[in-house]
């Protein structure tokens, strides 16, 4: 379970503290607790879907209409956002509608899968990524989707074996088990990659029409026709591999219907047993044991219908479900930096006072490269390789896990001196120095694939040693070189690719700054224009205007990084003016000068800086 305190194990009376410290830091367990059910027979194709709260026992409650009735579909989700995808009418279809959860309301068309997909088809995921695999008869085709990003699919990989499996994930692993017609397969595949999936084991028996539920580390498959309808529960470790084991069992044989979970439940909706039902089944998913009647849907339907939850496995653990990603560990990074040109990778958390420690190395060693990333990959973004000439090279981390970058693909136009930033979908970098000089150019890319940056449009004017910084919504990139120093702030909206619009002016020129955010205010600290500077301005990012005074940093300091657990702003390194381990923070909702916060593990100057909680990243 996640390491904060939780209220279903806690005892006695909470510390002030702790209170405090979950509050104030972030990570307050208050995350969603819906789950869904969308389409399936009642006993026509249906486009009905229904909710309930998981935490308490009861009966669904209307939630609106899919885009189109449909049987036999799947559906992946987040904290924000349920996608229905493909389905039979009875035809195999490739469409995918989506719902916001948090409201109720009829559902929106989403874009296509790449092929059309029913029978048997299942879905699996993460807080960004969802996936639909398989469909019967004879279909191995595994897609993929961002699910905050309006779309169509793209391939993902195959399956082991052509079939229609049932799903369930952690944040890292989809798991595929069982089949129609019956299979004992399970297969797995990184979510967060692309790739054939691999052979994870077997289940005790050939299996169909399961219901799929899971915890951030276990996998559970519930019911099933094995031919007939039966109330086995069987159970994976997601992170290892080998067989099943048999779990326990529902009170009534139950399949055909939909299975989803929190971190503490796992739920059985709707189906045959064996004739229609809208009966739901719970069971605890940490021990073993027995089914129970948690409630029933508003009618009894089966034959495919699809469930998602907020608080499924493929999200992280947290009180009756999971706590949104957004709120991240409060891992910093610092990725490279000139030092000189350095592979060095460095962390520490924001959350608490304290020196940095080793993460692991670039691809490459490089500096005045850029950083930025979300909850789950940090990128190390263009920079100088080999100097002068600019590089397009971008090298990806995972967050979690210490070890080093891999290859994500390329900028779409080599920039050093660049500057970027990101929201939980999309890495945006903007102006630098191409091989003709400063550049204007706007590059983005999905972070949740692996690939190359795209055109996103121009900056109001080329210049480079700029910043950038954003909230969820809205990309700011402030001062520069173009080609003596700018106060220039120009602004995107993330979502919608179009050239930028001036925002305002910093209360000064200059270039080599410093920046982070919360989702609602944004800082920019330090820099050259050219003597060093220890300004830090601030605005509010969605009110354009020019910036106002702030506070000082701990000393004149050009070239520092940035970022942010989206209450604490911190800055790092830079020229001081030899090259800086120091790191400095601030309360971003208070102006003031910055504090000693501890140092860096290395003296990092230009470095390419993110971490996994900035205000890009909160909702």
């Amino acid at each position: 379970m996640a390491n904060y305190p939780q209220l279903d194990d806690a005892r006695g009376v909470w510390k002030l503290h702790e209170v405090y410290d979950a509050v104030m830091g972030g990570y307050w367990p208050n995350v969603g607790n819906r789950m869904a059910s969308l389409g399936g027979q009642d006993p026509s194709d249906t486009n009905i879907i229904d909710y309930a709260e998981m935490a308490v026992d009861g009966n669904f409650s209307d939630f609106g209409d899919l885009t189109q009735a449909r049987d036999l579909l799947s559906a992946v989700g987040n904290q924000t956002r349920f996608v229905a995808m493909g389905g039979q009418t009875p035809s195999k279809q490739t469409t995918m509608d989506y719902i916001t959860i948090t409201s109720t309301g009829n559902a929106a068309d989403f874009g296509d899968l790449t092929v059309a997909k029913g029978d048997g088809v299942a879905g699996a995921g993460n807080a960004v990524r969802g996936l639909c695999a398989g469909s019967y008869p004879g279909s191995n085709v595994i897609d993929y989707i961002s699910i905050m990003s309006v779309g169509n699919a793209s391939d993902f990989g195959d399956l082991t074996v052509a079939r229609g499996p049932i799903a369930c994930s952690s944040p890292t692993r989809g798991l595929f088990a069982g089949s129609y017609p019956s299979s004992n397969v399970i297969d797995y595949v990184t979510i967060m990659t692309t790739g054939n999936a691999s052979d994870f084991g077997d289940l005790n028996q050939a299996d169909a029409y399961m219901n799929g539920a899971a915890s951030s580390t276990k996998g559970q498959w519930a019911g099933g026709q094995t031919p007939g309808y039966n109330t086995t529960i069987e159970s994976v470790t997601i992170a290892s591999q080998g067989n099943a084991i048999n779990f326990g069992n529902l009170a009534v044989a139950q399949g055909g219907g939909a299975g989803t979970s929190n971190s503490v439940r796992g739920f059985a909706l709707g189906g045959y047993a064996p004739s229609l039902t809208n009966n739901v089944q719970k069971w605890t998913m940490a021990s073993s044991g027995t089914g129970s009647d948690f409630g029933d849907l508003t009618v009894g339907r089966g034959n495919g219908n699809a469930a998602s939850s907020q608080a499924h496995g493929g999200l992280n653990d947290g009180y009756q479900g999971t706590r949104p990603p957004p709120l991240g560990g409060g891992r910093a990074l610092l990725l490279g930096g000139n030092t000189p040109n350095t592979v060095i990778i460095g962390t520490f958390n924001i959350n608490t006072l304290g020196g940095g420690t080793d993460f692991g190395n670039l691809v490459t060693a490089r500096g005045q490269q850029s950083g930025c990333g979300n909850q789950i990959r940090a990128f190390c973004v263009g920079g100088e390789i080999s100097a002068p000439a600019p590089s397009d090279q971008v090298d990806v981390v995972q967050v979690a896990t210490l070890g080093n970058a891999s290859d994500f693909g390329n900028l779409a136009t080599a920039e050093r001196l660049n500057s970027s930033y990101a929201n939980a979908t999309r890495a945006i970098v903007g102006g630098g120095t191409d091989p003709s000089g400063n550049s204007n150019v706007i590059q983005y890319a999905v972070i949740a694939t692996t690939g190359n940056f795209s055109d996103f449009g121009d900056l109001t004017a080329a210049r480079r040693e700029t910043t950038g910084t954003c909230s969820p919504t809205r990309g700011l990139t402030a001062g520069g070189f173009d080609p003596s120093a700018s106060n220039v702030i120009d602004y995107v909206t993330i979502a919608s690719a179009s050239n930028a619009t001036d925002f305002g002016d910093l209360t000064g020129a200059r270039a080599g700054i410093g920046a982070c955010a919360s989702s609602t205010r944004a800082l920019f600290g330090g820099g050259a224009s050219p003597s060093y500077s220890n300004v830090i301005d601030y605005v509010t990012i969605a009110a354009a205007s020019n910036a106002t005074d702030f506070g000082d940093l701990l000393a004149v300091t050009n070239a520092p990084g940035g970022t942010s657990n989206n209450t604490r702003g911190v800055f790092t390194g830079g020229y001081q003016p030899s090259a800086s381990n120091v790191i400095q923070y601030r309360d971003i909702s208070s102006t003031g000068n910055t504090s000693d916060f501890g140092d860096l593990n290395t003296s990092f100057v230009y470095p390419g800086t993110t971490s996994d909680s900035h205000g890009g990243v909160q909702s």
